[in-house]
């Protein structure tokens, strides 16, 4: 099993008001890789917004993260380096194909590219980028896959939405080919998607294994359908994470950020609710859940601490979590 960190990179991610800082990304980052995990992560908005959790809806400052990546790349040797996702709508596939190429030469080929559909109508709303309905923000989703997914394997000519003729990334990437996945709740439409043109599928961030194991009945009818070996289809789950020495201090951990969630739309969560999908509790019940996903062959669990993603509100919990939950499953190089 590996281990990727969300990392920090709005301007709530730090329980302050203080704009994000790349410096502060880079040093967690850094951090993040000496701590022992595989990767780390970084999500894709022009701004964020309380809005869905029925807070205040200002928007809320945002890395952009292909700049971001590019930073972290050239200042990280070993860990790998993704996108939980970006945002398709936002950008041509062509020139995002040649954007994640050049993250992947800066990083000697350790770049993750994952994309999804988009779902904040405020900021396509705000930047004049089209919101359409859900089944147009899939038909351009559908579109980047296609186009990097035949760019990422030096396919250079394809008819579609988007026509590629005589196109080449050059110079290439570093991996052969570029790592791509695509990014959602898992519905059928995207699970045929990941398995015709992506190297797996990812989730976020509350996911029990129980439910997990029948969304894997889905993952195996669009493999049988693209005609894809499920045994090649990686499997990649986020979940937030509250943890402790002890249950007690996780729960403390919980109480901590359910009293501080905007818009109070935490109020009715309860300690067992928040542990039945998430990585929470002691260490022993994280190791156990741990295990379970494993077990449903999830090859790596991406974790966001705290309660809302990409924080890092109490940086405790991430050293705990390093050394006590990664530290007790396998070796920290």
């Amino acid at each position: 099993m590996r281990f990727g960190l969300a990392l920090p990179h709005y301007g709530f991610s730090y329980g302050e008001s203080d704009e994000p800082s790349i410096d502060r990304l880079i040093g967690w980052g850094i951090h993040a890789e000496e701590l022992g995990f595989d990767s780390v992560w970084v999500s894709d908005h022009l701004f964020y917004s309380f809005r869905r959790y029925g807070g205040d809806p200002a928007p809320i400052a945002s890395l952009e993260p292909i700049t971001a990546l590019a930073a972290l790349a050239a200042v990280t040797e070993r860990v790998r380096l993704g996108t939980l996702v970006l945002c398709s709508p936002f950008r041509h596939p062509s020139v995002l194909a040649k954007e994640a190429a050049g993250i992947d030469q800066i990083s000697k080929g350790r770049f993750e590219l994952g994309v999804g559909a988009g779902w904040l109508r405020d900021e396509f709303e705000a930047f004049g980028i089209p919101f359409g309905d859900v089944g147009e923000r899939f038909d351009q989703l559908e579109d980047t896959l296609r186009v990097v997914d035949a760019l990422r394997r030096g396919v250079s000519s394809v008819q579609g939405r988007t026509t590629l003729r005589d196109a080449a990334l050059l110079p290439p990437p570093e991996q052969r080919p570029m790592a791509l996945f695509a990014g959602g709740k898992g519905g059928r439409r995207l699970l045929r998607l990941a398995a015709r043109h992506a190297d797996g599928w990812n989730t976020v961030w509350r996911m029990s294994p129980e439910d997990y194991a029948l969304k894997l009945d889905d993952v195996g009818a669009a493999c049988r359908v693209e005609g894809r070996d499920s045994k090649t289809f990686a499997l990649t789950v986020g979940l937030y994470a509250t943890v402790g020495r002890d249950e007690a201090e996780a729960r403390g951990a919980f109480e901590r950020g359910r009293a501080s969630f905007p818009g109070g739309s935490m109020d009715a969560e309860t300690w067992e609710s928040w542990r039945a999908d998430t990585l929470s509790g002691s260490p022993d019940q994280v190791r156990e859940r741990i295990a379970r996903f494993e077990a449903l062959g999830v090859r790596e669990l991406i974790v966001s601490s705290g309660v809302l993603p990409f924080a890092l509100v109490e940086p405790e919990q991430l050293e705990i979590l390093a050394d006590i939950v990664i530290g007790s499953t396998r070796a920290v190089p």
